[in-house]
């Protein structure tokens, strides 16, 4: 290969040296376009392609632009900025909301903004890779951080009672989790967390990303599904997976809405939103709330898919498909998508070695045809 004349030679031969490598491991990424029934989105309620959504984009483009051309503390905030955060706040059952761009920017600001140098954060085994490396920002500003079992509240109230014995007294604790698990579509058990965090003065942040606009009467989230809500300090929500638009949010006390606008360096240092997409949000929102049959019917497909793979019930729309290898999980996801289904592998470092998947999501957009079908087609494609 003719060496390029941009790249040194010693980080041409890195970078190939580490494609080689993916490629050995059967973890070469590369993109690709939607082929098929969408069976791997976050489209949970099928409010992506929704007209009603693209309207609301564009009327708020035509009164408040495209774009907002600043920082929120600029001059980047709209009045649809202030009435989504309101919209989600109430929702919530918390006293503020404060938008992001991205649930990924929204984790790995939360920690270091929260976090100072002798404080402790304790981490599922299994968070959202936005968690840990906010736990590795704040990490990097002299916190430490703890990795507890997956779901697991007596290593953790063990961890904490250690932490505690032996901390400054002036030390504070945080501990961080996913609501649901976005790769085997699990979940916490809140009430127990919060019992947990009261009991040694923790602050308690949970990210609903795979719960926000799917589970709990009004679709709150699994805060409201398990009797909670309003009742965790820190929720953390997006607004592209059930709510078919972009951007992200944290709800919580109004302290801690100033502070995150004070010292959270992703929302002070990023461009605010755009208008259409807030617009479209709020729809979004709105429709949540007020056509329940969308998220009944994506997790009705959901378990009807956990039935035929002989696992148990879950609250989420997330299906894993446990195969292992590498290799043979791409194999089983080309096989799908030759039948018409739009299944993608997922690989490590998403996943823990040798617990390569196929994940597979429902929506209210599926029908039971749909759903049917792909059952055959995985009956077919799994059989030994």
């Amino acid at each position: 290969m003719t060496p390029d004349p941009l790249i040194p030679a010693p980080w041409l031969d890195r970078l190939q040296q580490s494609a080689a490598r993916r490629r050995s491991l059967g973890r070469d990424r590369a993109i690709h376009p939607p082929t098929g029934v969408d069976v791997c989105s976050n489209d949970y309620l099928g409010l992506r392609r929704d007209p009603r959504l693209a309207e609301a984009a564009g009327a708020a483009a035509r009164e408040h632009g495209a774009g907002t051309g600043a920082a929120r503390l600029l001059r980047g905030t709209t009045p649809l900025h202030e009435a989504l955060e309101a919209t989600l706040a109430a929702w919530k059952g918390t006293e503020a909301c404060l938008l992001f761009n991205t649930g990924f920017q929204a984790n790995a600001t939360l920690l270091p903004a929260l976090l100072a140098p002798g404080d402790a954060v304790f981490s599922d085994a299994l968070n959202h890779a936005s968690l840990v490396d906010g736990c590795r920002m704040a990490k990097a500003g002299g916190a430490t951080v703890t990795v507890f079992g997956h779901r697991d509240l007596a290593d953790l109230g063990a961890r904490l009672a250690a932490w505690r014995t032996q901390a400054p007294k002036e030390a504070l604790a945080l501990v961080a989790t996913d609501a649901v698990f976005s790769m085997d579509g699990d979940a916490a058990d809140l009430p127990g967390l919060l019992d947990l965090c009261r009991r040694f003065d923790a602050l308690l942040l949970i990210d609903e990303a795979h719960a926000t606009g799917l589970l709990g009467p009004t679709g709150a989230g699994l805060a409201e599904r398990q009797g909670v809500h309003g009742q965790v300090p820190l929720v953390m929500g997006t607004l592209g997976k059930a709510l078919g638009s972009f951007g992200a949010f944290v709800c919580g006390t109004s302290d801690l809405r100033e502070h995150l606008v004070n010292t959270a360096r992703g929302f002070i240092f990023s461009t605010a939103l755009p208008p259409p997409v807030v617009g479209a949000a709020l729809a979004g929102v709105h429709l949540a709330q007020t056509e329940p049959w969308r998220r009944q019917r994506a997790l009705a497909y959901a378990n009807r898919l956990r039935e035929a793979l002989g696992q148990p019930e879950a609250p989420s729309a997330i299906v894993p498909v446990p195969v292992g290898p590498d290799a043979e999980a791409v194999r089983l996801a080309l096989a799908l998508q030759a039948r018409g289904f739009d299944v993608r592998a997922v690989r490590p470092p998403t996943v823990p070695e040798g617990s390569a998947r196929l994940r597979l999501t429902t929506g209210a957009h599926l029908e039971d045809a749909q759903v049917e079908a792909l059952i055959e087609a995985l009956g077919t494609v799994l059989r030994p």
